[in-house]
């Protein structure tokens, strides 16, 4: 039997790559010279925090260089496709963090013979040069009712402590304290999963056979056998097996959950499961789970840790009080929204916007009381404050793509009016041109263009009009010189779309309106500023000031 096609090069080179590709796609992160080691390129930002480092093998893609990025990870150091990586780079990552300002290094590492011993050795010589450093590590896996000597394998739950900790290190938890809590959490976490088919590592046979209609429950992530086979059943009769044996008291790995609890769930597609699939999965799982008297707290679905193209699931779950909840973000039920190295420079840029429309507020109702009802400046208040409201309990995704769309159904819900419409299809126009590895800068002015087109396409409007395409436009056309790099770098075509937004403010001055509430005032009487021009160079303006401070 051949092996299992793969769009790749070479087996040999898919790793280095695969993160190659990760680091050219993202912004914010680099590669640490000779080593397969994924880092923050703001190390200036651990300064005096707890850094967080964790790794293992390729092949679990996003984990674990996906997860790199602030409130998160660190570094994650890569071995080869389900290979622990070797000390030296271990150790190269942990000093680049500890060089870097960083009080101490917290390793995260899955109960594997591999990893503990390489993440261990390095663990041991960083404290030799001395470096703070410890290591907590995932052991959650429920499979087996009476666990071997090695204990129970570390699966998917680790994103669960990825979380945690990064909340705890972005609050300025030190590490003693630090590992005391996540060693806490650590108890109440479960993971099991089930597999319809094998992988196969690349340029080998499959890991293992699988008759087809067959499913294997309680494998781990690098195909490692499983505790029953059985012939597939329906998704709610799988996930209710899978709960069942996970909360079976009988079993030493049982994770202990009883009516009342609040629940963190992860619903985790190992690598070939269809959308659709884990939809019903994750279904599945809420209903089981709140048969049962749980709470629901949060829910994750998605690939989080895959085994290379496994068609199967695991499900994660995390006994969760109020602070673990407060810890973990988020409220319902979130998709795949993890932070990722631009979110902490979105979410300030998102604060610096409301807070100056909050500012504008009179400003713009006094210049639409000209022409128009005089709520302008409320109704972008009303945005302003939902977006503030939802920044205070939610992570920015790294997705920035996500993050307009979320912005989107804002506006749309909390703004009102035409403005509303018009901003929501701008937003919601710009989403589809960004997703986590397209977020380049010429991918931004992509998405400004579209959202721009969108607003004239369904708004009827255009530069001219005396509307807000009359500082938008130009600003965007500016924009569009970041598809290729300026002689003056990023932030001077950002400073000149900004000029560019307040001149085309300026210019409604003398604007005859053919669109909006203005058309229909009489010209003399029409001698300001169209207000939402001005909300737009304001917003401009906001962004601007904001990159510049995080420079």
């Amino acid at each position: 039997m051949q092996p299992r096609k793969k769009l790749i090069n070479s087996s040999d080179s898919c790793v280095d790559e695969a993160l190659c590709g990760l680091v050219r796609g993202s912004g914010g992160l680099s590669l640490l010279k000779g080593h397969r080691v994924v880092i923050r390129s703001d190390l200036n930002s651990l300064k005096g925090k707890v850094a967080l480092l964790s790794g293992g093998g390729s092949g679990h893609e996003p984990a674990h260089g996906g997860y790199v990025g602030a409130g998160m990870l660190s570094a994650a150091v890569a071995g080869g496709v389900f290979a622990s990586p070797p000390p030296a780079s271990i150790l190269a990552a942990i000093l680049s963090l500890h060089n870097a300002g960083a009080s101490g290094v917290l390793l995260i590492v899955k109960n594997y013979t591999g990893d503990r011993l390489n993440f261990g050795l390095a663990a041991e010589q960083a404290r030799n040069r001395g470096v703070a450093a410890d290591m907590v590590i995932v052991a959650e896996d429920c499979a087996f009712e009476r666990p071997s000597k090695a204990g129970r394998r570390g699966l998917c739950g680790t994103i669960f402590i990825h979380k945690i900790a990064g909340a705890l290190a972005e609050e300025g938890c030190s590490l003693d304290q630090m590992v005391l809590k996540v060693t806490e959490v650590l108890k109440e976490i479960g993971t099991l999963g089930v597999s319809l088919s094998p992988c196969s590592v690349p340029g080998c046979l499959p890991s293992f056979d699988l008759p087809p209609g067959d499913m294997e429950l309680g494998l781990g992530i690098h195909g490692e056998p499983g505790i029953k086979r059985s012939k597939i059943a329906s998704a709610d009769e799988v996930v209710r097996t899978m709960i069942d044996h996970m909360t079976n008291r009988d079993s030493q790995s049982h994770l202990p959950l009883k009516s009342g609890d609040s629940v963190v769930v992860c619903v985790n597609n190992l690598g070939a499961l269809s959308s659709l699939e884990m939809a019903v999965v994750t279904q599945a799982a809420i209903n089981s789970l709140e048969s049962r008297g749980m709470v629901v707290a949060r829910v994750m679905c998605g690939s989080f840790m895959t085994s290379l193209e496994m068609a199967g699931v695991s499900i994660s779950l995390m006994k969760a009080n109020q602070e673990t909840l407060r810890l973990f973000g988020g409220r319902g039920c979130w998709f795949f929204l993890l932070p990722g190295p631009l979110s902490p420079v979105m979410h300030n840029v998102l604060v610096r916007v409301c807070s100056t429309l909050l500012e504008k507020q009179e400003e713009l109702n006094s210049l639409d009381r000209a022409a128009g009802d005089g709520d302008c400046g409320n109704t972008h208040s009303q945005a302003a404050k939902a977006i503030r409201e939802w920044l205070q309990d939610h992570t920015v995704p790294a997705c920035p793509g996500n993050l307009l769309s979320v912005l989107a159904g804002l506006v749309q819900e909390k703004m009102g009016g035409s403005s509303g419409a018009l901003y929501s299809l701008f937003l919601t126009a710009a989403a589809g041109h960004l997703t986590a590895r397209r977020s380049s800068a010429a991918a931004w002015a992509d998405a400004m263009l579209a959202g721009t087109q969108a607003m004239k396409r369904y708004g009827g409007a255009d530069t001219g009009d005396r509307t807000m395409l009359d500082a938008l436009c130009p600003a965007v056309e500016e924009l569009k010189k970041l598809a290729t790099p300026p002689p003056g770098g990023y932030m001077a075509v950002l400073q000149t779309a900004a000029q560019k937004a307040a001149e085309g403010a300026e210019s409604t001055r003398g604007l005859t309106a053919k669109a909006g509430r203005a058309s229909y005032i009489a010209v003399e009487r029409v001698n300001l500023p169209d207000p939402g021009a001005v909300a737009v160079a304001a917003i401009f303006k906001a962004v601007l000031e904001s990159l510049e401070g995080q420079k």
